[in-house]
Protein backbone atom coordinates (compact mmCIF):
# COMPACT_ATOMS: atom_id res chain seq x y z
CA UNK A 1 0.00 0.00 0.00
CA UNK A 2 2.90 2.68 1.08
CA UNK A 3 4.72 1.89 -2.79
CA UNK A 4 1.26 2.31 -4.15
CA UNK A 5 0.93 5.92 -2.37
CA UNK A 6 4.45 6.88 -2.88
CA UNK A 7 4.37 5.75 -7.03
CA UNK A 8 1.50 8.17 -7.21
CA UNK A 9 2.40 10.99 -4.93
CA UNK A 10 6.05 11.04 -7.15
CA UNK A 11 3.64 10.77 -10.23
CA UNK A 12 1.59 13.80 -9.37
CA UNK A 13 5.24 15.51 -8.75
CA UNK A 14 6.69 15.35 -11.34
CA UNK A 15 3.37 17.05 -13.32
CA UNK A 16 3.32 19.76 -10.48
CA UNK A 17 6.51 20.45 -10.65
CA UNK A 18 6.58 20.99 -14.88
CA UNK A 19 2.97 23.00 -14.70
CA UNK A 20 3.77 26.59 -15.59
CA UNK A 21 0.81 27.89 -13.28
CA UNK A 22 -1.09 30.99 -14.57
CA UNK A 23 0.40 34.43 -12.41
CA UNK A 24 -3.20 34.41 -10.51
CA UNK A 25 -2.31 30.84 -9.64
CA UNK A 26 0.86 31.76 -8.56
CA UNK A 27 0.27 34.88 -6.71
CA UNK A 28 -2.79 32.96 -4.69
CA UNK A 29 -0.88 30.08 -3.80
CA UNK A 30 2.03 32.32 -2.53
CA UNK A 31 -0.14 34.06 -0.21
CA UNK A 32 -1.52 30.91 1.07
CA UNK A 33 1.33 29.55 2.03
CA UNK A 34 2.51 32.80 3.67
CA UNK A 35 -0.70 33.11 5.35
CA UNK A 36 -0.22 29.50 6.48
CA UNK A 37 3.02 30.53 8.21
CA UNK A 38 1.08 31.67 11.30
CA UNK A 39 -0.07 35.43 10.11
CA UNK A 40 -3.42 34.49 9.20
CA UNK A 41 -4.41 32.32 12.29
CA UNK A 42 -3.23 35.05 14.22
CA UNK A 43 -5.08 37.08 12.58
CA UNK A 44 -8.36 35.24 12.50
CA UNK A 45 -7.58 34.94 16.44
CA UNK A 46 -7.25 38.80 17.21
CA UNK A 47 -10.14 39.55 15.09
CA UNK A 48 -12.33 36.71 17.16
CA UNK A 49 -11.13 37.70 20.52
CA UNK A 50 -12.22 41.69 19.63
CA UNK A 51 -16.16 40.85 18.11
CA UNK A 52 -16.56 37.26 18.79
CA UNK A 53 -19.34 37.59 21.30
CA UNK A 54 -19.66 35.30 24.30
CA UNK A 55 -17.52 32.34 23.22
CA UNK A 56 -14.31 34.79 21.52
CA UNK A 57 -11.93 32.84 24.86
CA UNK A 58 -12.69 28.81 23.99
CA UNK A 59 -13.09 29.69 20.30
CA UNK A 60 -9.52 30.71 20.22
CA UNK A 61 -8.13 28.55 23.46
CA UNK A 62 -9.76 25.31 21.42
CA UNK A 63 -7.57 26.97 17.85
CA UNK A 64 -4.90 27.76 20.20
CA UNK A 65 -4.61 23.90 21.65
CA UNK A 66 -5.77 22.27 18.76
CA UNK A 67 -2.36 24.32 16.65
CA UNK A 68 0.29 23.79 19.51
CA UNK A 69 -0.54 20.42 20.03
CA UNK A 70 -0.06 19.83 15.88
CA UNK A 71 2.98 21.51 16.33
CA UNK A 72 4.24 19.25 18.54
CA UNK A 73 2.87 16.14 16.63
CA UNK A 74 4.34 16.97 13.48
CA UNK A 75 7.72 18.37 14.25
CA UNK A 76 7.84 14.74 15.98
CA UNK A 77 6.56 12.86 13.18
CA UNK A 78 8.84 14.73 10.75
CA UNK A 79 11.78 13.40 12.18
CA UNK A 80 10.28 9.77 12.65
CA UNK A 81 9.48 9.63 8.89
CA UNK A 82 12.56 11.36 7.88
CA UNK A 83 10.49 11.39 3.90
CA UNK A 84 12.61 13.38 1.50
CA UNK A 85 10.46 16.84 0.40
CA UNK A 86 9.45 16.87 -3.71
CA UNK A 87 11.78 19.86 -4.14
CA UNK A 88 14.86 18.04 -2.86
CA UNK A 89 13.88 15.28 -5.30
CA UNK A 90 13.08 17.42 -8.88
CA UNK A 91 13.96 21.08 -9.24
CA UNK A 92 10.25 23.07 -9.77
CA UNK A 93 9.63 24.93 -12.74
CA UNK A 94 8.78 28.08 -11.35
CA UNK A 95 8.62 28.06 -6.79
CA UNK A 96 11.52 28.98 -5.63
CA UNK A 97 10.99 29.04 -1.84
CA UNK A 98 13.09 27.72 0.51
CA UNK A 99 11.26 24.57 2.75
CA UNK A 100 10.89 25.29 6.77
CA UNK A 101 12.76 21.88 7.44
CA UNK A 102 14.02 19.58 5.05
CA UNK A 103 10.94 16.78 5.81
CA UNK A 104 7.54 16.73 4.11
CA UNK A 105 5.60 14.14 6.43
CA UNK A 106 2.98 14.97 7.52
CA UNK A 107 2.59 18.87 6.13
CA UNK A 108 3.01 21.26 8.97
CA UNK A 109 1.25 24.35 7.27
CA UNK A 110 -1.64 21.87 6.72
CA UNK A 111 -2.19 20.41 9.97
CA UNK A 112 -2.09 24.21 12.06
CA UNK A 113 -4.57 24.95 8.86
CA UNK A 114 -7.05 22.52 9.64
CA UNK A 115 -6.79 22.50 13.17
CA UNK A 116 -7.22 26.04 13.20
CA UNK A 117 -10.24 26.31 10.91
CA UNK A 118 -12.38 23.38 12.35
CA UNK A 119 -12.02 24.53 15.59
CA UNK A 120 -13.25 28.27 14.78
CA UNK A 121 -15.84 26.41 12.39
CA UNK A 122 -17.05 24.73 15.62
CA UNK A 123 -17.96 28.02 17.44
CA UNK A 124 -18.91 30.23 14.39
CA UNK A 125 -20.43 27.70 11.88
CA UNK A 126 -21.30 30.92 9.42
CA UNK A 127 -17.73 31.20 9.08
CA UNK A 128 -17.06 27.75 8.02
CA UNK A 129 -16.97 28.65 4.15
CA UNK A 130 -14.24 31.02 4.67
CA UNK A 131 -12.17 29.17 7.08
CA UNK A 132 -12.08 25.89 5.29
CA UNK A 133 -11.19 27.62 2.09
CA UNK A 134 -8.02 29.35 3.73
CA UNK A 135 -7.35 25.97 5.11
CA UNK A 136 -7.88 24.40 1.53
CA UNK A 137 -5.91 26.77 0.09
CA UNK A 138 -3.32 26.42 2.25
CA UNK A 139 -2.90 22.88 1.26
CA UNK A 140 -2.85 22.87 -2.13
CA UNK A 141 -0.58 25.73 -2.08
CA UNK A 142 2.49 23.06 -0.12
CA UNK A 143 1.61 20.70 -3.13
CA UNK A 144 1.82 23.32 -6.18
CA UNK A 145 4.76 25.22 -4.60
CA UNK A 146 6.44 21.89 -4.44
CA UNK A 147 6.84 21.38 -0.28
CA UNK A 148 4.59 18.67 -0.22
CA UNK A 149 3.36 15.37 -1.71
CA UNK A 150 -0.47 14.99 -1.52
CA UNK A 151 0.02 11.68 1.08
CA UNK A 152 1.61 14.58 3.46
CA UNK A 153 -0.98 17.13 2.80
CA UNK A 154 -3.66 14.73 3.66
CA UNK A 155 -2.60 13.41 6.28
CA UNK A 156 -2.09 16.90 7.84
CA UNK A 157 -5.30 17.75 7.21
CA UNK A 158 -7.12 14.81 8.38
CA UNK A 159 -4.76 15.01 11.71
CA UNK A 160 -5.78 18.69 12.21
CA UNK A 161 -9.54 18.18 11.93
CA UNK A 162 -9.07 15.51 14.69
CA UNK A 163 -6.90 17.77 16.99
CA UNK A 164 -9.66 20.43 16.40
CA UNK A 165 -12.40 17.96 17.58
CA UNK A 166 -10.59 17.16 20.75
CA UNK A 167 -9.40 20.85 21.70
CA UNK A 168 -12.98 22.02 21.24
CA UNK A 169 -14.28 19.13 23.35
CA UNK A 170 -11.75 19.28 26.20
CA UNK A 171 -12.41 23.29 26.12
CA UNK A 172 -15.92 22.65 26.30
CA UNK A 173 -15.63 20.10 28.96
CA UNK A 174 -13.81 23.05 31.09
Amino acid sequence: MLTFIAHRDHKLMRRVNRWPAPRWIRVWMICATRGGDGWLWYGMGLIILLFGGAGRFQSVAAGALAAAVGIALFLRLKKAAKRKRPNTLEPHCWATLLPPDQFSFPSGHTITAFAVAVSLSMFYPNLAIGLLFCALSVAASRILLGMHFLSDVLAGAAIGTMLAYCAVHAVRLL
